[in-house]
């Protein structure tokens, strides 16, 4: 039965992060999104995350461009529209160039609408295969080596396999070095959010010798064929992230060899639906997938974790509990750590519910879309 939206309601939230997070793109200290609320002929609800940051530092997409392109383009077109699949959402918009991470949010709540009417987890609604999914740890830029090898070391104490770790000029090799020091086997990452240039490839070169699992986004986004000059330079295998919003990034990744593994973020290529098309991509091209976050709210990352089930995820996952970076999260129950392992929620959809109290107390409504 063909699945109709009667109501939209969109918010903006502003959730405080238990501890600043720095990269070489800047600190974070408070997460601005936004969540999309769906609602079907049945009276079921969806949720869905716009993950766009308050300024475009990390892709062209902030949070009030999104807001306005969802409130006057978007939302007035999916309220009184009939969906056979979320994937029929990716093809009415598709005209519509870019906003990926405000076209995730839809589709997203879609994929939860969909799971929830044929009564699965939105893992296995997805194709997932896996009952949990393997976390890594993300560390933002610490003031020293010192400081930075104490992080990791609770990380590991904690079980974590795989830690990474943020860098940016400064910050890189003597922090990398020390961590390695201390900790020979460790499954070690760095991600540089673009902080480099290829003139700093002799640099980079250096980080050879610490056999890291990856080294992430060290250059600008749109520099794929600088990514394949660099990528030929070192023995440590480059990682995209910033630089795939859409399936044909990915294909000129590979047809460039800029890369050898591909963080896929769902805010980031607009939704599940393309990530999947991503992935399934990735794994005949063999190349290495993992699930990365950004700051999250319990929302995306029960959909992040949903996705993390899927084959063709071969790494630990930038997952974590709701108590990484929120004393409270806009979720109940919270998600939760088993040693490394994120557990998925055995309910229909996301498999999670909204902290309605909590909610009200970071979230601003921004628009109510009603069938005439």
């Amino acid at each position: 039965m063909e699945l109709q939206i009667v109501q939209a309601r969109l918010w903006a939230l502003k959730m405080p992060l238990l501890h600043p997070f720095a990269s070489s793109e800047g600190t974070v200290a408070t997460k601005d999104a936004l969540l999309l609320e769906l609602t079907d002929q049945s009276g079921r609800r969806g949720f869905g995350e716009c993950s766009a940051f308050a300024t475009p530092f990390y892709t062209a997409e902030f949070q009030a461009g999104a807001a306005a392109f969802l409130q006057h383009l978007v939302l007035p077109r999916v309220v009184g529209h009939g969906y056979h699949h979320p994937d029929d959402f990716d093809q009415q918009v598709a005209n519509w160039q870019g906003n990926q991470m405000a076209k995730a949010a839809v589709n997203c709540a879609l994929w939860d609408l969909y799971a929830q009417r044929q009564n699965q987890p939105l893992a296995k609604a997805l194709g997932g295969e896996r009952a949990a999914a393997e976390a890594g740890i993300s560390l933002g830029i610490q003031a020293s080596p010192a400081a930075l090898v104490e992080k990791v070391a609770q990380a590991v104490a904690a079980g974590y396999r795989r830690v990474k770790v943020k860098i940016k000029s400064g910050h890189d090799l003597a922090d990398l070095r020390a961590v390695r020091a201390a900790f020979p086997t460790l499954m070690l990452m760095a991600d540089a959010n673009s902080a480099y240039q290829l003139t700093d490839a002799a640099h980079l070169r250096q980080l050879d010798e610490l056999r890291l699992t990856m080294l992430e986004q060290p250059l600008a986004p749109g520099d794929l064929i600088e990514h394949a000059a660099l990528q030929a330079q070192l023995q440590t295998p480059l990682c995209l992230d910033e630089s795939i919003t859409t399936l044909a990034d990915a294909q000129a990744m590979v047809q460039l060899q800029a890369g050898k593994v591909i963080n896929l973020k769902v805010a980031r290529v607009g939704g599940l639906s393309a990530a999947k098309q991503i992935l399934a991509f990735a794994q005949q091209a063999q190349l290495d997938c993992w699930v990365g976050g950004m700051l999250d709210s319990g929302v995306a990352r029960a959909a992040s974790l949903a996705l993390a089930t899927l084959p063709g995820i071969t790494l630990p996952n930038d997952l974590s509990a709701s108590t990484r970076f929120y004393a409270t999260d806009i979720i109940d129950p919270p998600l939760t750590l088993q040693g490394s392992q994120m557990l998925v929620p055995a309910a229909a959809g996301l498999g999670v519910e909204i902290n309605w109290p909590y909610f009200a107390q970071v979230a601003t409504l921004l628009g109510d879309f009603t069938m005439n």
